[in-house]
């Protein structure tokens, strides 16, 4: 019998919390045994839903279960969350401000807020319990996950990533990650406002896509790559024909014109793989103005690079890096994952004809999304890339609780790629590449100045 202190309204402990969901996986597993699955397949879904609230709210008022109204009504809720929804995250992936929900084990569950992780009191009856929904999820997706193959990553109907690891490679239980898909896109004026960048670089970026320079952008895990791929997207013209490449499907591209293309894995046989390479070479068959490949991982940079260099001007990606230096190391070093034997003179001389922006984004440790510099990349001379910064942030102090403070500057510095802009009215914002402190918005300036009260 579980008592009434047992339930989470009554007791939020660790202890009943458990109970509570131990309660509930056996009410659930009565509800499975309970339904004839031949008829339930018959009824319209919201008939569907309807007699399984009814047979819920029957499992609950049975005598050897003492729940009160409000327990009741959690119960019934989290039991079709169970079977409809995300089973006890429901909560997690109904607030706006998460972004990311990380599941280690049964016991431990952690979320990302504006930035910053934190341990939340939401947990599983046990490992069966958690390994239930990822069966779950991950069917809903269209793939399996069993001890053959125990590690999957896909894509949820509402567009969110899934990744999910079990025993035996798990070794403290199931691990499922969650990064939540934005139902509103954040726009360029919001990363301006909340001072992911200042205005004169925002301003500079929307010209570098209008003049069709090639962009690469780089940063860590969650730093904002993809946020800020897509911002850049929504100046290309309709005219325009968009063929986007991604492992995982997230860019979304506003134009009329656009293909999207995502690369499959291969089946439990190991067959039908067809990688980013493969589907970059084909798009070249596919008269695009642009490419924009979501994630450069592997070989498919060198695919990439010669469409830059040939004709396909003004397409953009994102690395995975620590800075912009480290970027072209990267792209080094996934041409000669690609097979090519290119001599590393060549390579570098190819990397720095097809480039001509680097934009490096960062999460600080407050969790704010900074674009740290923006950066040409001019050429290749004496063995070396010559990179010049246009914009850089610069962090003057940090206090003990983790706020940065620091500054955008323009370092003086006029990009050579003139001749690209012309057909963006570059020469009436000359004046953005001044050597000066950049000015903020208003409420970049605003929380500036709570900040140093």
């Amino acid at each position: 019998m579980v008592l009434q202190s047992e339930t989470p309204a009554a007791n939020p402990s660790a202890d009943s919390r458990k109970a509570f969901q131990r309660l509930k996986t056996r009410l659930h597993r009565q509800m499975v045994d309970a339904i004839d699955f031949s008829k339930a397949g018959e009824l319209p879904e919201a008939d569907l839903r309807q007699k399984l609230r009814g047979l819920a709210e029957h499992l609950c008022m049975q005598q050897d279960i003492a729940l009160d109204q409000k327990n009741r009504d959690i119960m019934v809720r989290e039991i079709l969350d169970e079977i409809y929804g995300f089973g006890p995250l429901e909560p997690l992936m109904s607030d706006p401000d998460v972004s990311d929900v990380l599941v280690n084990g049964a016991d431990r569950v952690f979320v990302e807020r504006r930035g910053l992780l934190e341990e939340t009191d939401i947990s599983f009856a046990d490992d069966e319990h958690l390994l239930q929904l990822i069966h779950r999820l991950v069917g809903r997706a269209g793939r399996r996950i069993d001890e053959v193959s125990p590690m999957v990553d896909a894509k949820l109907p509402d567009g969110s990533r899934l990744n999910a690891v079990i025993p035996p490679l798990a070794l403290k239980g199931p691990t499922l990650s969650i990064r939540r898909f934005r139902t509103q896109a954040l726009l360029f004026d919001d990363m301006v406002q909340m001072g992911s960048l200042a205005p004169d670089m925002a301003t500079f970026l929307e010209m570098a896509v209008k003049g069709r320079l090639n962009i690469l952008i780089s940063g860590g895990t969650g730093a904002g790559k993809t946020t800020l791929l897509n911002n850049l997207s929504r100046y290309i013209t309709n005219r325009e024909r968009i063929v986007t490449i991604e492992q995982t499907s997230e860019l979304q591209l506003q134009q009329p014109d656009v293909v999207s293309l995502e690369a499959r894995p291969s089946n439990i046989e190991g067959q039908g793989e067809i990688n980013q390479r493969e589907l970059l070479k084909n798009s070249l068959r596919m008269r695009p103005d642009r490419i924009i490949v979501g994630e450069s991982r592997g070989g498919e940079v060198l695919e990439m690079l010669q469409a830059m260099n040939t004709g396909h001007d003004g397409s953009m990606s994102t690395v995975h890096a620590n800075d912009t230096r480290d970027a072209l190391d990267r792209l080094e070093l996934m041409i000669a994952l690609s097979g090519a034997e290119l001599p590393n003179a060549i390579a570098r001389r190819y990397i720095a004809s097809a480039i001509h922006l680097l934009v490096h984004i960062t999460r600080l440790p407050n969790g704010e999304r900074k674009v740290m510099r923006i950066s040409e990349l001019i050429g290749y001379q004496n063995g070396e890339y010559m990179v010049e910064d246009l914009f850089v942030y610069r962090i003057t102090n940090v206090d003990p609780d983790g706020t940065v403070h620091g500054n955008f500057y323009a370092t003086g510095h006029q990009p050579l790629a003139l001749n690209w802009l012309t057909q963006t009215n570059f020469n009436e914002n000359t004046d953005l590449f001044h050597a000066r402190e950049l000015p903020l918005s208003g409420r970049q300036n605003d929380q500036q100045n709570e900040q140093e009260s």
